[in-house]
């Protein structure tokens, strides 16, 4: 079976300044990968290049055997390739509904259609009671849902998900990590940047390790939690918590 994403040697500069630096992995089809690193490593950036807000300097993306390099967002998420963003940005003077059903609308459903999918996808996602207020008056975990739900409006056969789990407290995230079990078990695949290593551990059939623009690991949860280098960049502190409980 080939990857369903590869990228390969993905650069990327600002002004001169090195955000990334030859970054090259696969990603099989139904896979969930995990991407971890300190602040500041390049996580959201990689994403950035994967799913066309901006071109890399550098490198090549390629979904589904195509190389898409330099696609803008809009084409690949209509290519099924979909992005969610840690900063949410949903229409804030919008219903919750009509956020899902404008999402739904750009893959050419009908009005009546879309909002029809837009219903069972918050229902889905625990939203159906807030449908018809205006997504400003959503807390945080209702929030992130929403992101969730406009994303899978798109029908994505790639989901790229930043920092879902980032604002929500413990008792909020099983429901997501559930959640996201079974949008990985419908055959979608997942890529994740999280700080949670809770649910990278929970979720991940592999995980990539950035740090400072570059990758410092890639391998099963088991081996990257056991990595050196890893522990001395990034999971120190946790590794120190844990043993001490």
């Amino acid at each position: 079976m080939s990857p369903i994403v590869t990228v390969e040697h993905i650069g990327k500069s600002f002004k001169g300044l090195r955000a990334l630096h030859d970054v090259s992995f696969t990603v099989e089809p139904g896979e969930v990968l995990g991407i971890i690193g300190p602040n500041g490593a390049g996580k959201t950036t990689l994403f950035n290049c994967m799913a066309g807000m901006f071109p890399p300097s550098t490198g090549t993306v390629h979904y589904e055997g195509q190389d898409v390099t330099g696609w803008s967002d809009a084409r690949l998420a209509r290519a099924g390739m979909v992005r969610t963003f840690q900063l949410m940005r949903p229409f804030g003077s919008m219903t919750v509904l009509e956020n899902v059903a404008v999402a739904a609308a750009a893959r050419g459903e009908s009005e009546k259609e879309a909002e029809e999918e837009g219903w069972e996808i918050l229902q889905r996602v625990g939203l159906s009671q807030y449908a018809t207020r205006t997504s400003k008056d959503l807390p945080t975990a209702g929030l992130k849902r929403l992101e969730l739900a406009r994303a899978l409006a798109l029908h994505p056969r790639v989901l790229m998900l930043d920092e879902v789990l980032a604002g929500l407290v413990p008792t909020e995230r099983q429901p997501v990590i559930d959640l996201l079990l079974s949008i990985r078990d419908e055959g979608a695949t997942l890529l994740f940047v999280e700080h949670v290593m809770a649910a990278v551990m929970a979720l991940s059939d592999r995980v990539l390790v950035l740090n400072q623009g570059e990758m410092l690991a890639f391998g099963t949860p088991e081996e990257v939690v056991a990595n050196p280098d890893v522990i001395e960049a990034y999971l120190g502190d946790e590794v120190t918590d844990a043993d001490a409980h």
